[in-house]
């Protein structure tokens, strides 16, 4: 699935900034929705006039952090997120975002992405549920980079989390949490979309 952005800086295409790189997962096969229906990839799927992929761009561009899409196939979330910190190695850290959470708030980027300037790895939850985007600062980078298979950086995560170095950060945001992985929940996503101005 090839999307015509692959790096982004916004505004203006302008150089990254003292920011982390919000890094947008877009590799995966969205099998799950397919199989509860769905008729196209849940990242095309229609989502109140845009797609959920444009949606959590959407976010992310609002968010005012330099992005990077990665969109190419890999076989796993691991692979994903190796690629994509390799895309970005100068970055002085990244928050991982699947591009299948269209409700996330711009606001909810911008606080994971200020309190990693403080911490090595950023936790977002809501209503004691871990969600995304996690971030990681440029010390866990090799770390990332070595990431490959289906399991994200749930590794790195606990190495850092072994060390009392995660910041656990509640967000008051559902998007967080809110991910879509079947056409249920593409239906309630609507619902919420729906009563946004």
């Amino acid at each position: 699935m090839e999307h015509e952005h692959k790096t982004a800086f916004e505004p203006a295409h302008a150089p990254p900034g003292p920011g982390p790189v919000v890094l947008v997962l877009a590799s995966g096969r969205g099998e799950r929705f397919r199989a509860s229906g769905g008729q196209t990839h849940k990242l095309q799927a229609d989502l109140g006039g845009r797609t959920v992929l444009q949606r959590t761009l959407d976010a992310v561009r609002a968010s005012g952090l330099a992005w990077h899409l990665e969109d190419r196939g890999h076989p796993g979330m691991g692979d994903s997120i190796a690629a994509a910190v390799r895309a970005t190695a100068q970055a002085p850290g990244w928050l991982i975002l699947p591009g299948d959470l269209p409700l996330v708030r711009p606001e909810s980027l911008r606080r994971v992405a200020q309190a990693l300037s403080s911490w090595p790895v950023v936790l977002p939850r809501h209503a004691g549920e871990k969600g995304h985007p996690v971030g990681f600062a440029a010390v866990c980078r090799e770390g990332l980079l070595g990431l490959s298979g289906d399991v994200g950086a749930a590794s790195v995560l606990r190495q850092w989390q072994t060390l009392g170095q995660v910041l656990t950060l509640d967000l008051d945001d559902a998007g967080t949490v809110t991910d879509i992985d079947t056409l249920d929940d593409l239906a309630r996503a609507a619902r919420v979309v729906r009563l946004w101005p």
